[in-house]
């Protein structure tokens, strides 16, 4: 691992580029750039498709879907890669989604009013904190620089006296927690336990014209692009050579003069930013935000899909996110009163048989090869060559 391996006094060789092992690795770069690009080309084909095969409500379904995969690739980041378990994603989630709720509010209203749960307590003018979002520019910034920064502030706190591990878990869902009472109490400026709901345009696009809806699609599909492939980039880079590094080995990474603190506020204020574009989508898409949408129940959720799909992949998270979504859907529909149950039990079988999640099972088909001695030859030992030398050379 760059940084923590230790230096060999070997002097390197120049590069050769006749060299098999030099070439190799040319094309095993070109590969996987390759394989980039061919997702992506996929992915853009298949975001186009879903609307010709979906009508109006399942495409608004599967618009929901794509907002909690956007915190599913967050959790993917501080989770899985930065071994951050995030039980209180819904905090940022919530305040993206109230950010972009307070703006389309006074959206519909207009200047110079108030909403009607306001007027029934006697208010007159909206509170300064909702003028503030009042302008389109801001609100679009804020939906992601305020989880952001509330993110940041609470890592600097938390991280910066070296909490971690089950504490920092346990922390983060007491502040989900503290956040939804806090909805609840201020009902005069919040909407308490109703939420806000009832909106009738997004930017001066009315939300009951089916092809506005299906822009709605589109943007949320996209920005789970978009974020698959910066998390893509970040674990390319050096940056996810550190954040792995702080991960496994956060005292090394002290004495080679990193600041682990300063590592995992950054991991965890972008799945934080990631939460609130999810937060701010989902309120347009679905028409309603409440306290009951960022819970505790919701957050573990939101962990659930990323534990199914696998934490430790890129693409696990959102795989995992919309299967577990769509399956809660069925479930509901079918099962009303024992949905709950059937969907605990099938998180409590994934836990205790595929640890993890659904990537797991890409390791099935070499695992069956060696079982049953279908695995490729070893090559034969040369003439003299001393026993098990071999194999150590193909281990090298």
């Amino acid at each position: 691992m760059i940084g923590i391996a230790s230096h060999s006094t070997t002097p390197s060789k120049p590069s050769n580029p006749s060299n098999p092992a030099t070439s190799a690795n040319t094309a095993l770069g070109a590969l996987t750039a390759h394989k980039a690009w061919t997702g992506t080309v996929i992915a853009v084909a298949l975001i186009f498709l879903a609307p010709a095969v979906l009508n109006t409500y399942n495409l608004g379904l599967a618009s929901k879907y794509l907002c909690y995969a956007m915190v599913a690739v967050g959790i993917g980041l501080a989770w899985g890669q930065g071994g951050m378990l995030v039980l209180g994603q819904g905090l940022f989630f919530g305040l993206g989604a109230y950010v972009m709720a307070i703006h389309m509010e006074l959206a519909d209203i207009g200047p110079g009013k108030v909403p009607d749960f306001m007027a029934q307590y006697g208010m007159t003018q909206v509170p300064g904190f909702w003028e503030l979002f009042r302008n389109p520019v801001i609100a679009i910034l804020s939906v992601a620089i305020v989880p952001g920064i509330v993110a940041a502030v609470l890592g600097l706190l938390v991280f910066g006296r070296g909490v971690r591990g089950a504490y920092f878990a346990i922390l983060s869902q007491a502040l989900v927690a503290a956040f939804s009472v806090l909805l609840v109490g201020q009902s005069k400026t919040t909407g308490g336990t109703n939420g806000l709901s009832d909106f009738q345009g997004f930017f001066g696009y009315d939300l009951t014209d089916p092809a506005n809806k299906r822009i709605l699609y589109y943007i949320c599909a996209f920005c789970v692009l978009a974020m698959v492939l910066l998390a893509a980039a970040i674990r390319r880079s050096f940056l996810g050579e550190l954040i792995i590094g702080v991960r496994d080995q956060e005292n090394r990474m002290k004495f080679l003069g990193y600041n682990p603190a300063s590592i995992k506020v950054f991991v965890f204020s972008l799945a934080a930013m990631f939460a609130g574009v999810g937060g701010a989508m989902f309120v347009p898409v679905v028409g309603i935000i409440s306290p009951s949408d960022i819970g505790v129940t919701p957050s573990i959720l939101m962990l659930a899909g990323v534990m199914i799909g696998g934490r430790a992949t890129l693409l696990g998270p959102v795989i995992g996110t919309l299967l577990v979504r769509f399956a809660e859907t069925q479930l509901s529909e079918a099962y009303p009163s024992a949905w709950t149950y059937i969907e605990g039990a099938l998180f409590i079988l994934v836990i205790a048989f595929v640890p993890n999640g659904l990537a797991q099972f890409k390791g099935v088909w070499p695992w069956l090869k060696e079982k049953f001695g279908r695995r490729d030859a070893a090559p034969s030992a040369a003439p003299g060559t001393a026993p098990g030398a071999t194999a150590k050379a193909v281990t090298a």
